[in-house]
């Protein structure tokens, strides 16, 4: 099947995409998106996480066929050009990136979370965030790095 929606603001068709293939694949097989991680495929870790006509969705568990006419925005269309977003630049300066695998996923859903509340308490933001799975950081460093972004935000505003 043919299927065609908006990625990070441009009209995107894949063709030839079977009914079971996820919204994932297509992403980093098909379009060239490799920044959502493949770990789990079953929902669990938030690595994939992407925005579905602005609702963050773990991307694993979303069949392609239902992006078709919606809105996708990945990790890679935060950011501006070559500006990153930031909430990225803040988990690179926080040091909030280790292995990399589960980042994109926090990013996205910490950019959700600064959207929906400027200033999120320290009980906000570890609830939004208790769908992704870090093996490395022990999170300190995710927590600093999304209070920095949303400081940084809130001053912009």
């Amino acid at each position: 099947m043919r299927v065609s929606f908006t990625v990070n603001g441009r009209a995107e068709t894949a063709d030839d995409v079977w009914e079971g293939e996820s919204l994932l694949y297509v992403l980093r097989e098909r379009m060239g998106l490799p920044g959502s991680k493949n770990a789990c495929e079953q929902g669990e870790c938030g690595s994939c996480t992407v925005y579905l006509d602005g609702v963050p969705v773990c991307a694993c568990l979303v069949a392609a066929g239902q992006a078709e006419g919606r809105e996708v925005r990945t990790v890679e269309g935060l950011a501006e050009g070559d500006r990153l977003d930031p909430v990225q630049e803040a988990f690179v300066e926080c040091g909030a990136v280790q292995c990399g695998f589960c980042t994109p996923g926090l990013v996205v859903q910490a950019h959700d979370l600064i959207e929906r509340i400027p200033r999120p308490s320290d009980a906000e933001i570890r609830e939004a965030l208790a769908g992704n799975l870090c093996r490395c950081t022990g999170y300190e460093k995710i927590l600093d790095a999304v209070r920095l972004a949303a400081a940084r935000k809130a001053a912009a505003r």
